[in-house]
C-alpha cells in the first residue's frame, strides 16, 4: 500500500471553491477505487496550503484509478471546474509508504 499526498497552493480568496472541489473528490475518488483519507484546507497558519490524501495499492493500481477518474462524469466535471475557476495555483504529488508501524496502543489515564 502507498499513500498519495497532493499538496496544493490555492488562492487564499477562493478557499470556498477549493472546499467545493474537495467535496466533489470526496464522492468521486472512492467510487473510482482509491481509499480516500481526506482533503484538508487552510484553517490556521498558511492561508494558501491544502492537501489531498488517499491510499492506493501500488503505482499500477494508481494508473488504472486515474483512468477511471478521468472517465467518471463527476471526475471530469471537477477537473473542468478547477480549470475554469483557477483557484489552484500549484499542485505537487508524491507517494509515500507508511514505515512507522506497528504503532503502540494509546494509554489513557
Amino acid at each position: 500500500m502507498i499513500t498519495c499526498f497532493i499538496r496544493y497552493e490555492i488562492d487564499p480568496f477562493r478557499k470556498d471553491a477549493f472546499a467545493e472541489y474537495a467535496r466533489n473528490w470526496g464522492q468521486a475518488i472512492p467510487r473510482c477505487g482509491a481509499d480516500l483519507i481526506g482533503y484538508f484546507g487552510p484553517h490556521e497558519g498558511s492561508a494558501t496550503t491544502a492537501f489531498g490524501v488517499y491510499n492506493i495499492e501500488n503505482l499500477a493500481a494508481y494508473e488504472a484509478y486515474r483512468a477511471r477518474l478521468a472517465d467518471n462524469p463527476l471526475g471530469r466535471a471537477n477537473y473542468e471546474f478547477a480549470k475554469r475557476e483557477r483557484f489552484i495555483l500549484k499542485e505537487d504529488r508524491m507517494f509515500l509508504k507508511l514505515v512507522s508501524t506497528p504503532h503502540a496502543e494509546l494509554i489513557r489515564p
